[in-house]
């Protein structure tokens, strides 16, 4: 390992779920598991999932959502064709935003069996995912 690896512990309602969504649909390797936990390799990062009694759907993609952003565009439309295959569910298909702009993205949005949110994206110009300060959008007006 020489790059720092990101990690999000994240609420579940139960492992077996947990797996079909993340394992089967999106192509993640399992790690350790516990009935109350499973780590998850998403894409190199560290997932971990917690069996909590409650987990509350939030009312859009804002405040909190989490996912990918792919350095090709042919990465990003592989997971969304793995997606339609496995018929996970979509919270917002796959769209353009800011179109014609150096903010222009691919995303959509999936949404787990317990009401969490995964964005997946990929930047036409990749100096949008940190720079462009210029710029002021960010994200969509509603969520």
């Amino acid at each position: 390992m020489t790059q720092p690896l990101f990690h999000l512990a994240f609420p579940v309602g139960d492992i077996p779920q947990t797996k079909i969504f993340y394992v089967e649909g999106l192509g993640c390797t399992p790690g350790r598991e516990t009935p109350r936990s499973l780590i998850l390799n998403f894409y190199q990062h560290q997932l971990v999932a917690h069996v909590t009694l409650e987990t509350h759907p939030q009312k859009g993609i804002y405040p909190r959502h989490f996912g990918l952003v792919f350095a090709t565009e042919s990465q990003w439309h592989e997971l969304y064709q793995r997606a339609q295959a496995h018929q996970l569910a979509f919270y917002q298909e796959a769209k353009l935003r800011f179109p014609d702009s150096p903010l222009e993205h691919r995303t959509f949005f999936l949404v787990d069996p317990f009401g969490n949110l995964l964005e997946f994206k990929h930047y036409i110009d990749p100096e949008a995912i940190f720079g462009c300060q210029e710029y002021r959008q960010i994200g969509d007006e509603t969520g």
